[in-house]
């Protein structure tokens, strides 16, 4: 659905997207991850056909973002990371007004507006001020506007940026609805954890380059080599001594690939293959450790963000 090869965007001095190479499939919810001023607005901008790439070319729906425009507008919806908004514009006057926009006949657009409402759980809102409208909902709203003409790929810039822990979880709720569809949908956010839980891909970017793009399944793998246990020891005079000890035999370990502490606890990732567990615990008690519990740790999306990205700004 989406095909990007060798895209290149220069602002002046700065390269703001450096020989970017990416492909998403139909049907996959793609999260885009990067610090500020890495290029994922950027990369959506081009797509969307707001900016023209100085090198490279992009394709959606096999579609040229260069030669058929018009015709990209028609099939994808591209949502900023700021709504505008429109005053003394109800909720219904402002998605009439781009059903219009997008050429929608008039008979069309009572019955499709109120679709695209109620799947936004917007209906009772239907005749607020859009500019009385919370953040939240104002947020929802912006997906709204872009599903009136049901394209077949979204482009979302931030959309849970500024919500509270509530609205968060509804607009997560309502892109797994849209996921549900068969919308390809490119999304980004600094929220990483809600990202895992909807994306079926993620791509990370920095300073203009793409670092990592595929299952998120393989960013783990990239990312981390086995699997991480956390182990919590009892407290006692010589409990610092004793990590100490637990941590430097575990790093003489083969089977391990880290070991570190962290407060209480001793971190430990094995190394690449199947390692049964019980020689952690041998080898901590054999320190003089006494555990108080010892649980795998399951990975985050966090962690991959931080092995792969090098913290770098443009």
């Amino acid at each position: 659905m989406i095909e990007m090869r060798g895209v290149t965007v220069r602002y002046r001095d700065l390269t703001a997207l450096d020989r970017l190479d990416l492909t998403i499939g139909q049907g996959e919810v793609f999260g885009y991850i990067g610090p500020n001023g890495a290029g994922k607005s950027t990369t959506m901008k081009v797509l969307a056909c707001l900016l023209q790439a100085d090198e490279g070319k992009a394709s959606v729906c096999g579609l040229d973002v260069r030669d058929r425009p018009q015709d990209i507008r028609r099939i994808l919806g591209y949502m900023p990371d700021f709504l505008g908004i429109y005053d003394d514009l109800t909720v219904d006057e402002y998605l009439q007004f781009f059903a219009a926009a997008y050429g929608i006949p008039r008979k069309r657009r009572g019955p499709l507006v109120g679709g695209v409402l109620e799947l936004t759980d917007l209906t009772e809102k239907r005749h607020a001020m859009v500019d009385s409208l919370s953040r939240g909902m104002q947020q929802r709203l912006g997906v709204a506007r872009v599903l009136v003409h049901d394209p077949k790929v979204l482009l979302l810039d931030e959309p849970a940026s500024g919500l509270d822990p509530r609205a968060r979880i509804e607009m997560r709720s309502l892109l797994t609805e849209l996921r549900s569809m068969g919308k390809t949908i490119v999304v980004s956010s600094h929220i990483l954890s809600e990202l895992h839980e909807m994306c079926t891909s993620i791509g990370i970017i920095e300073r203009g380059r793409l670092l990592f793009a595929g299952r998120i399944e393989d960013a783990f793998d990239r990312a981390t080599s086995g699997e991480v246990i956390g182990v919590r020891l009892e407290n006692g005079p010589d409990a610092g001594a004793v990590r100490d000890r637990a941590v430097a035999r575990l790093r003489e370990d083969a089977r391990v690939r880290s070991a570190a502490a962290e407060g209480e606890d001793l971190v430990v990732e094995l190394a690449t293959g199947e390692h049964p567990h019980h020689f952690i615990i041998d080898t901590v008690v054999a320190a003089g450790g006494r555990i108080r519990a010892f649980t795998p740790r399951t990975r985050k999306l966090e962690d991959v963000f931080l092995n792969i990205t090098k913290g770098q700004v443009q």
